[in-house]
């Protein structure tokens, strides 16, 4: 007859599948009573491991492995709301849309976007990007003419640098007048990487 301590020690240290029905069970009763202020997942994708984050409104945040998803999500908190969640089920149809944009079956994104995370004119830069067509390019100084502003080149710079929306509010498609490809938040052989699946199609 074994003794209690060895049926203790013959049970594994952490029940991983436990874990995983125990965090789903907590996300779930979360979102049902409306506790939950940021849901987010991860996906992988064929530009590395995605961070995606939605409020009730829409689309928050879409982040690079390059960012550091854990900084990411800390900067949520402290600018959106403490309540940040693993839900991966609010975010089905964002990953759904970014697999088809991947595979070549999607040119646009049909997805609600919250812009809190982008200020006066930087929110007004974004609003616009999606007017640049799947494989074609605007530059800077054509993005800050549309956005009501000719001479802020630079502004428009630092507005798609630090688009919370990236690959959806498609601030890849911006480039310098010479041509030359300019910064991107996920690395300028990112941008160069998404310009070239775009126009390859």
């Amino acid at each position: 007859m074994n003794t209690d301590a060895e049926v203790f020690e013959a049970l594994p240290a952490v029940d991983a599948d436990a874990l995983t029905r125990l965090r789903a069970r907590l996300a779930t009763e979360a979102s049902e009573a409306e506790l939950i202020d940021v849901a987010y997942r991860t996906v992988d994708s064929p530009v590395g491991k995605l961070l995606l984050a939605a409020t009730d409104v829409g689309l928050v945040r879409v982040a690079f492995a390059v960012e550091g998803h854990d900084r990411v999500l800390e900067r949520l908190a402290d600018t959106v709301s403490p309540r940040v969640l693993h839900y991966p089920r609010r975010l089905d149809t964002v990953a759904r849309e970014l697999d088809e944009y991947f595979a070549g079956a999607r040119r646009e994104f049909d997805l609600n976007l919250d812009f809190q995370l982008a200020k006066g004119f930087r929110r007004e830069v974004l609003r616009h990007l999606p007017e640049i067509e799947y494989g074609h390019t605007a530059s800077y100084s054509v993005v800050a003419a549309a956005s009501g502003s000719p001479r802020a080149v630079r502004a428009v710079g630092t507005a798609c640098a630090k688009n919370p929306l990236p690959l959806v509010v498609p601030c890849h498609r911006v480039v310098r007048s010479d041509g030359s490809l300019g910064q991107y938040a996920g690395g300028p052989e990112l941008k160069a990487i998404l310009l070239d699946l775009e126009s390859s199609r």
